[in-house]
C-alpha cells in the first residue's frame, strides 16, 4: 500500500499540471465518487459545498500561471489505517500572488488506491 505522504505529493502534482493543460483528469482520479468538499473563509457563515462532479475544469481555467503546495502538519490514521485524515497549509501562488488556507482531508483507501473522501478548505485571507 503507498504511503499517504507520496499520495499527497502525487496528488498536488495533479493539481499543478492541470492548471498547465486545463485538464482535470488527472486530479479527478484521486478522488473517490463519493467525495463531498466544503469551501469558506471568514467572511461567510456556512461553506459551499462541492461533490465529485463538480466543475473542476472550470476552477482550473480561471487560474493562469498558479502553482499550488501543501504542507501537512498532523496525518493521523483512522479504521486501523484504512483512512487518514490530514490537517495542513494550502498555498495557491496566482500570477505570483500567495493565496493560503488551512485545510483538513480524510483519505481512504479503495480497491485502486488512496481516493479523497472529503476536504475542508478555510481560506485565511
Amino acid at each position: 500500500m503507498q504511503k499517504i505522504e507520496e499520495v499527497l505529493d502525487e496528488y498536488f502534482d495533479k493539481w499543478n499540471q492541470g492548471f498547465t493543460t486545463k485538464s482535470a483528469d488527472g486530479i479527478r482520479s484521486f478522488m473517490s465518487r463519493e467525495f463531498v468538499g466544503y469551501w469558506s473563509h471568514s467572511g461567510i457563515v456556512e461553506p459551499d459545498p462541492y461533490y465529485y462532479d463538480y466543475d473542476l475544469e472550470a476552477v482550473l481555467k480561471q487560474m493562469d500561471h498558479a502553482e499550488k503546495s501543501f504542507e501537512a502538519v498532523s496525518i493521523n490514521p483512522r479504521k486501523e489505517g484504512e483512512e487518514f485524515l490530514v490537517l495542513g497549509k494550502e498555498t495557491n501562488h496566482i500570477n505570483g500572488k500567495p493565496f493560503t488556507a488551512q485545510c483538513m482531508f480524510v483519505w481512504r483507501y479503495e480497491g485502486d488506491g488512496w481516493k479523497l473522501l472529503k476536504e475542508y478548505i478555510e481560506l485565511e485571507k
